[in-house]
């Protein structure tokens, strides 16, 4: 009997040294050790694991005499003599196997079935730092980060509610990356709940390289659409904020951004700024961004249609239009601008960050001022693309920023094509375009279309707390009052 034992504990340590290829990978650690009499064998991942903890647990086993393990030892073990709060036991070695690559320690045991998992990981993490995309001038100035573990104890200290559910669940074949699906079990909607489990289980990939944004694309669909169906905050608030309306929060190992679902087209010009400012302060600088917002989509290609057709203006608008006609055709020098700013944009991505504002003061002043200078723009041109360059970073989501840089695009290129029924059937299309769009099933434009005023006038105004009693109505939220 004692001969089968230890030839099925040692077939156990071949077949995991052999799996996780201990003898090619420096960083996997297979330790053997004897307590009690018994042989054992520790599988862990260096840099994974707190070692003053693993220490500690080893001193504890050392102390084990043969007694202690002979009569319901496992149960022993993790009731008793192992002192740590982390621990499972798992019979499938295949499961054993995604566990260590995963961070915990498997404890292998001659005589047991059964192996021991502790989970003793640790991550390498930046602080939680203020996110750059969403600053606020007062609030707090903590940001996820990129280890799930601080990023549900964030939200968890935001929302200490007996109903948070965080349920988790892994991804990928080959990368196995941890993913949690946060929401309030008696708010949010269980069909949605349902619905959104029942995608990300149907995702069929290797891993997740680009985390957040790789499950979008399964999520979303569409994949040709520039617009995002999905929002992304880097900040706590926020996403407890939402969690509260009812949506429901994805956070995924890696990612400092969480996604929240569903999110309409009007979600992402929300900012928190707006709400850590007097009500009539956060009204209007929601009306300022909704203004800038407008006029980065629009004002480009309706300057051009006014200055290529003049007849359309009124004696009182008779200034606009280029004073200058020779040299580069206006549609040329808009194309030349847009495709010159996108080029700024990513060099500053690139540059390090002290350069960046140099590179940045560089570009517009000089750059803009010898353009001008030698006939390659006009100043109307260097003006109307700053205004709309401004309303462009005015725009709280990047992804919805980035959408609405295509729309222009294409909105100028019907307009210089076709004129005033270029312009009407660009707009149109971008209209219909969006209407038809869904969010999990919900109108993208909602409460614009389909229409309902009470929660349209809450997304162009800034109300105060005390009086938004409802819940928005297209989350169908279990419990609709505050």
């Amino acid at each position: 009997m004692r001969r089968s034992l230890k030839s099925s504990y040692h077939n156990k340590i071949d077949y995991l040294s052999k799996e996780l290829a201990v003898d090619q990978n420096f960083d996997l650690v297979k330790l053997e050790v004897t307590y009690a009499n018994r042989e054992m064998c520790l599988f862990l991942v260096d840099g994974f694991v707190k070692d003053d903890i693993l220490m500690f647990l080893m001193r504890f086993l050392s102390n084990l005499e043969p007694e202690d393990l002979e009569q319901d030892g496992l149960n022993k073990l993790l009731r008793t003599y192992i002192p740590y709060a982390e621990l499972d036991s798992e019979k499938d070695l295949n499961t054993v196997i995604d566990q260590v690559l995963s961070g915990p320690v498997a404890l292998v045991i001659e005589g047991f079935e059964h192996i021991i998992l502790i989970d003793t990981r640790t991550y390498p993490a930046r602080g939680p730092e203020e996110p750059d995309l969403e600053r606020v001038v007062r609030g707090s100035r903590d940001g996820y980060v990129e280890t799930i573990i601080f990023n549900t104890a964030l939200t968890r200290r935001r929302i200490r509610d007996r109903s948070l559910r965080m349920v988790y669940m892994q991804i990928g074949k080959r990368s196995k990356s941890d993913v949690c699906l946060c929401y309030l079990a008696d708010i949010a909607d269980p069909g949605k709940v349902a619905l959104i489990e029942k995608h990300l289980k149907e995702i069929e990939t290797d891993g997740l390289p680009m985390a957040e944004k790789t499950i979008e694309e399964y999520l979303a669909g569409q994949f040709w659409n520039p617009y995002p169906t999905i929002r992304y905050t880097e900040r706590p608030d926020t996403a407890a904020s939402h969690i509260y309306d009812g949506h429901i929060i994805l956070i995924v190992d890696g990612s400092p951004s969480v996604m929240i679902l569903p999110a309409t087209f009007w979600h992402h010009l929300e900012h928190a700024e707006e709400y850590r400012q007097k009500p009539a302060v956060g009204a209007y600088l929601r009306i300022v961004r909704f203004v800038a917002v407008l006029a980065a989509l629009f004002l480009l290609p309706l300057y051009y249609l006014l200055s290529t057709e003049p007849q359309l203006l009124p004696d009182y608008l008779s200034f606009l239009g280029p004073k200058e006609t020779d040299g580069i055709p206006l549609i040329g020098q808009f194309l030349i601008a847009e495709v010159g700013i996108d080029v700024l944009r990513m060099a500053a991505i690139h540059t390090p960050s002290a350069l960046a504002t140099a590179l940045g003061l560089v570009a517009a002043i000089m750059i803009g001022e010898v353009a001008v200078d030698v006939g390659l723009f006009t100043s109307e041109v260097v003006l109307y693309i700053a205004i709309v360059a401004m309303g462009t970073f005015c725009t709280p989501s990047y992804e919805l920023s980035l959408a609405n840089r295509l729309a222009r695009l294409f909105l100028l290129i019907s307009t210089a094509l076709f004129k005033v029924p270029g312009y009407v059937i660009g707009v149109t299309l971008w209209l219909l375009l969006l209407t038809k769009m869904k969010t999990f099933k919900t109108g993208y434009l909602w409460p614009f279309i389909p229409f309902s005023l009470k929660p349209l006038l809450n997304v162009w105004i800034r109300r105060p707390i005390p009086l938004m009693h409802r819940r928005p109505d297209f989350l169908d939220p279990q419990d609709p009052d505050r």
